[in-house]
């Protein structure tokens, strides 16, 4: 899989009624990464859960790419959630 663009996707969810706060930490994080991805978006969802997916290009699966920590426990209602994706034509 050399060459590749690969997908980092990371999901949380917030302690009810704290989706806001999650939000402004993941974009914060997501601005002090150490290498900038080609792409990154944030998104929302029901139930506070925010998603922050960015795209590294050629990239390896298994390559060391930066990726957003774990937000302090008492903001979180459960472990984040990541997943990698290679973006296909």
């Amino acid at each position: 899989m050399s060459g590749a663009t690969i997908v980092l996707m990371w999901e949380a969810r917030a302690v009810e009624g704290r989706g806001g706060e999650l939000l402004e930490w993941a974009r914060a994080r997501s601005a002090e990464l150490s290498r900038e991805p080609a792409r990154r978006e944030l998104l929302r969802a029901p139930q506070d859960r925010v998603l922050v997916m960015t795209w590294w290009p050629d990239a390896s699966y298994g390559d060391d790419l930066p990726e957003l920590p774990e937000p302090d426990a008492a903001l979180i209602t459960r472990a984040v959630h990541r997943w990698r994706f290679e973006a296909v034509g």
